[in-house]
């Protein structure tokens, strides 16, 4: 019998958590904020509320939280994105497939509603996910 001990493979390393704020560049530009009362919306100039932790959860697939607020990022099954408070296990509605488009903006899309983008008005308000078109569903990361 050849050999002896099989090579024990290392413990998969837990996936780098990414601390960034996203930018939509509609109007003059918004950091997407997520507020302690479940509102997510664009500001202007960057704040203790857009500051976001973006974890994987699947290949392609990300949360994003609220640092500050404590709450995730939600998309419901009519396109309205909200605060979701981080329990033990986060909502199916939490999680987005995260996509590098060629001009460096990122798309996230529902990973639970198919064709639903985050996206927001020239007014800063959040668009309901369904109601995008095709060359608006843009986000681009800024480090933190």
């Amino acid at each position: 019998v050849q050999g002896g001990p099989r090579p024990v493979s290392p413990a998969p390393r837990d996936p780098e958590k990414r601390l960034r704020r996203l930018y939509c560049n509609v109007g003059i530009g918004f950091h997407i904020q997520v507020l302690p009362n479940g509102t997510i919306r664009g500001v202007h100039s960057e704040d203790r509320y857009s500051l976001l932790e973006i974890s994987p959860v699947d290949r392609g697939v990300v949360t994003l939280f609220g640092v500050r607020s404590r709450l995730f990022i939600a998309m419901n099954d009519k396109g309205k994105l909200y605060g979701s408070v981080r329990t033990g296990r986060f909502s199916d509605e939490c999680q987005f497939k995260e996509s590098l488009l060629a001009n460096n903006y990122n798309a996230y899309e529902s990973a639970v509603h198919p064709g639903m983008y985050i996206g927001l008005s020239r007014m800063g308000k959040t668009k309901r996910g369904n109601r995008l078109a095709s060359n608006y569903k843009l986000e681009r990361e800024q480090h933190a």
